[in-house]
């Protein structure tokens, strides 16, 4: 089988690893030295390491270009401050040369190894190899529990769904890498770019272990906001959603309204209001802002698009080449 632009995918091939790191100092040299072992044998693969360093605040910086006097298959990334890990993953791939591009955090929890058997897949003709788990054995029962009610919801009501158990965790082609780079916007999930770019795909499985050293910088709150940002990226259905549900509580408030009127007209009796009155009105503005929250959600993002800032801002990079 042979690559989508006519050539084998056999023979020499150069790998880009983007790894988008933000106080990570205890976990670089671990990581690395994971890596050293990992393709040391590898005759056939070029290996190429981007690491952008996301505004980090410890001695992240200075690790890495300590490292790169003694490896010159480092290039650091660095960014202007913390824009996220979105923008960092987005800044990693812009500066990517490789023939093929692996995202994979240092924390090492995407196994390695696993490169090796996305790269096999990749020979076979395959433009996009995922990363999925098979087990979330390493993740909290909270954050297994949202996560699946997650993709179950998003892949309902989005007109491209989401793999289940994929992470950012897969290996590209320069194809779609170069897709990814035409698309314009500065509010970026992702994970829904990867799958709307679409290509050719395949998986590989892999258990994921638990996190090696650190600690995640994904909190509770951090973590709703991201499902917030891939569900108003990727469908409109929340806002369709409060048209049919102001049509049904109009419906009901008709028929409220005709049993009141044949009520009186036949029994004479007034209902009780008061309390009946208190609970509609409260009832129907707790909708109501829940409504406008919804638009709001969705024309936040319109008025960030509209001023069209950049993604992100690179104060530096360092080339071992320069």
């Amino acid at each position: 089988m042979t690559h989508p632009h006519g050539t084998p995918n056999a023979g020499q091939v150069t790998l880009s690893l983007v790894v988008p790191v933000f106080n990570e100092e205890d976990s670089l040299d671990g990581f690395l030295l994971r890596i050293q072992q990992v393709f040391e044998r590898e005759a056939l693969i070029d290996l190429e390491l981007v690491f952008v360093n996301d505004g980090s605040t410890d001695a992240t910086l200075e690790r890495l270009l300590q490292r790169q006097q003694s490896d010159s298959r480092l290039r650091i990334v660095d960014l202007s401050r913390n824009f996220g890990k979105e923008a960092a993953l987005s800044a990693g791939l812009h500066t990517a040369s490789g023939q093929i591009v692996v995202p994979i955090d240092v924390d090492l929890q995407d196994p390695p190894e696993v490169i090796l058997q996305m790269i096999e897949r990749w020979r076979e003709g395959f433009e996009v190899v995922l990363g999925h788990r098979i087990s979330r054995r390493s993740d909290t029962w909270a954050k297994q529990t949202s996560a699946h009610w997650f993709y179950r919801l998003h892949n309902r009501i989005a007109e491209q769904p989401l793999p289940e158990d994929v992470g950012d965790f897969r290996l590209m082609d320069r194809c779609v890498v170069d897709a990814l780079l035409t698309l314009p916007e500065s509010r970026r999930f992702m994970k829904g770019l990867f799958a709307w770019v679409g290509f050719r795909t395949t998986h590989v499985e892999y258990e994921r272990p638990e996190r090696v050293t650190g600690k995640s910088k994904f909190n509770g709150w951090r973590l709703w906001n991201f499902a917030l940002e891939g569900i108003t990226s990727f469908s409109t259905e929340p806002l369709r959603v409060w048209t049919y549900l102001g049509a049904l509580v109009s419906l009901v408030s008709f028929a409220f309204a005709m049993f009141i009127v044949v009520r009186t007209l036949i029994y004479g009796i007034d209902l009780p209001g008061y309390a009946s009155l208190m609970v509609a009105v409260t009832f129907l503005g707790g909708l109501q802002l829940i409504g406008i929250g919804v638009l709001g959600e969705y024309l936040g993002r319109t008025y960030i698009e509209a001023k069209r800032r950049p993604v992100f801002l690179v104060r530096r990079i360092y080339d071992p080449k320069d």
